[in-house]
């Protein structure tokens, strides 16, 4: 059963009626530089913007929606700028978005989906300004983004409190996620990771089952996923069981693993997608292509 944890979803929803006003320019907004970057407000919070990257010299192209990791409590989508990232998806002709959100412990990870749901309607309510096709958008996350992709891609309460449906998105790309079921996690990491999913999600074993991916699984869920782990047991554990949820929901899922151990392997596959030595590269591209021409 789904929960409905929406918080601050309406007070967004006023800024969303005037995007105008919301729009600050970080450089150029011209369209065909490569570099050019626009910053939208989406919220009131200072952490609720996002960095917009325009497709280098093409309308109405595919927008793919990055959403950083940092244990829910730290990261910026500033780590965009100048990655491989991005130099990859603009050379297949994406526009691109990184998206900031609230952060634990000041705000909980509801307002965490909530802010994911709430930055993609934004940007498609800008779509014919932005000059991308909002027809064809992806989620992407790494780490705790991931979860946070995961979760808006399988709880509808999320994308529906921001006037969407799950038909908003094309599909999912989780790089990396090991909270897709939280409460298997929960005392397992303190070792590397101290207290962070407590801090994350609390102690109540029912708010644990409602904001984990693979508990809400069940549909309806985003049209397709990508799910990629490297050599770590709890993100193969975590990414198997979500995978198996969303195929029983008959959700076509694509699961793989790639090079890499441990926590450096988990840092690479952010720091490295885009590269094209790099393995998860080609996985993530022949992915986006199947997706953005079907």
């Amino acid at each position: 059963m789904k929960h409905a944890y929406v918080l601050g979803v309406a007070l967004c929803a006023g800024l969303l009626a005037h995007p105008a006003a919301a729009e600050q320019r970080a450089t150029s907004a011209n369209r065909a530089d490569a570099g050019a970057v626009r910053t939208l407000s989406y919220g009131p919070d200072k952490l609720q913007a996002l960095d917009f990257y325009a497709a280098p010299g093409r309308a109405q192209a595919p927008l793919v929606v990055f959403v950083h990791g940092g244990g829910w409590k730290r990261g910026d989508k500033n780590m965009m700028r100048g990655s491989d990232k991005l130099k990859d998806w603009q050379s297949k002709g994406y526009a691109v978005a990184s998206l900031n959100y609230r952060l634990v412990p000041e705000a909980r990870v509801e307002d965490q989906a909530a802010d994911v749901a709430a930055g993609l309607a934004a940007l498609l309510k800008q779509a014919p300004r932005l000059g991308f096709d909002p027809r064809k958008v992806v989620l992407v996350g790494h780490s705790a983004g991931a979860h946070l992709v995961a979760l808006v891609g399988t709880d509808p309460q999320w994308l529906r409190a921001a006037g969407l449906g799950m038909n908003a998105v094309r599909g999912v790309i989780a790089l990396d996620g090991a909270g897709y079921y939280v409460p298997s996690q929960m005392g397992k990491n303190e070792a590397v990771l101290g207290d962070t999913y407590e801090q994350a999600f609390g102690t109540d074993p029912a708010r644990q089952e409602a904001l984990s991916p693979t508990a809400q699984a069940g549909g309806p869920n985003a049209p397709a996923f990508l799910l990629l782990y490297v050599q770590r047991a709890d993100s193969q554990a975590q990414s198997e069981g979500l995978a198996k949820g969303l195929r029983a929901a008959g959700t076509p899922v694509d699961i793989q693993q790639v090079a890499g151990r441990g926590l450096k392997g988990h840092m690479e596959i952010n720091r490295r997608l885009g590269d094209p030595a790099y393995p998860a590269t080609p996985i993530v591209d022949d992915w986006l292509t199947r997706i953005f021409t079907r």
